[in-house]
């Protein structure tokens, strides 16, 4: 379920405590093939202002890219 939310599987090797990411890919695969058909849907936010940015980055926002002076960011829901 970690790597469901972030797909970082060093950060899941870590909370699980694997020494190898071999032991961690097995929890991968099984998250994988439960979650195999289902999209990965994300709330989206845009932001403009230092204080915006700030306040989404605080809530787990992730930048996705910038147009003109605007910001895009993203969380999954």
């Amino acid at each position: 379920m970690e790597y469901h939310k972030t797909k970082d599987p060093w950060h899941v090797k870590r909370v699980l405590g694997h020494k190898s990411l071999q032991s961690t890919e097995i929890y991968i695969n099984i998250e994988q093939a439960l979650f195999e058909e289902a999209l990965e849907e994300f709330h989206v936010k845009v932001a403009e202002k230092p204080e915006e940015i700030k306040a989404l980055l605080e809530v787990g926002f992730e930048y996705i890219w910038e147009e003109g002076d605007l910001m895009f960011f993203r969380k999954r829901k």
